[in-house]
């Protein structure tokens, strides 16, 4: 397999990261771009990213702590270089403190290892387990919401459901189909949605999500066992995507970042 090729196998995984860590489509991109043209331009850093996934996030992560991409317009209608939502979001995250946020995804969302991320940030192990232990503590103090959970499978929702519950969050409903969230939706609009994408009966959380998003902004998380089919750059994609299985911790982290940015349109 060429160097190429490994990468390329690589940058979904790093543009969903990059997404998340930024709040914006447009912006992690960016960054991402901003990361290969540093590989291209330096050969001891383009050798090293045969070793695999650490050496790019790393390379990844020199660049976002450099801080100094220019972002060109976004790919909305109407060219606008940078809308409200996105100027809001990164207020935002400016508030939270980012080594919290990044070693909280590198371990949830990248499901890297302490160590590996300890390598990937530059810190002891120790700095990194306490960064996300800060991190968790952020969440615990999010205010809380209602969520609706889109899932047609049982044990899922229940899981789900739990979890939810746990963080201090209300359910307003649970559906197993579009037109179960749309009955939902009609009286009780959430303030997050937790949404599968394929539903038993043919119909698509994506076009859930949709309609929840017509009647006015509500983060929301999408769950689906093949991100990659999302994750082209052929079309807006979601900004919080999770993997099933997933972790727990990694449904935790999503629900505090979406909370954060308090949308789903930040993935222009």
């Amino acid at each position: 397999m060429t160097l190429g090729t490994q990468v390329a196998a690589q940058l979904p995984y790093l543009r969903r990261y990059a997404r998340a860590l930024t709040g914006s489509q447009t912006t992690g991109d960016a960054f991402v771009r901003a990361t290969l043209e540093a590989a291209l331009a330096d050969a001891d850093l383009q050798a090293s990213l045969a070793s695999g996934r650490v050496p790019l996030y790393r390379a990844f992560n020199k660049v976002w702590s450099s801080a100094h991409v220019d972002v060109a317009g976004n790919d909305k209608p109407g060219g606008a270089e940078t809308d409200d939502l996105e100027v809001a979001a990164q207020a935002r995250l400016a508030a939270i403190t980012p080594l919290n946020r990044q070693a909280l995804l590198l371990t949830t969302l990248e499901d890297f290892s302490v160590e590996e991320a300890a390598q990937i940030m530059d810190l002891q192990p120790g700095q990194v387990a306490g960064l996300i232990q800060e991190a968790v503590d952020d969440i615990e103090r999010e205010s809380s919401t209602s969520v609706l959970i889109i899932e047609d499978e049982p044990l899922i929702s229940m899981q789900l459901e739990d979890l939810v519950r746990s963080l201090g969050h209300e359910i307003c409903g649970m559906a197993a189909t579009r037109s179960q969230a749309q009955q939902i939706v009609a009286q009780h609009r959430p303030g997050l949605v937790l949404a599968d994408i394929q539903l038993a009966d043919g119909s698509s959380g994506l076009d859930a999500a949709d309609d929840i998003l017509a009647i006015g902004d509500v983060p929301v998380i999408f769950i689906t066992a093949y991100p990659e089919r999302l994750l082209t750059g052929d079309r807006p994609e979601p900004t919080y995507l999770i993997t099933k299985p997933f972790q727990e911790s990694t449904v935790r982290a999503a629900i505090s970042q979406a909370l954060v940015f308090n949308s789903s349109r930040a993935i222009a």
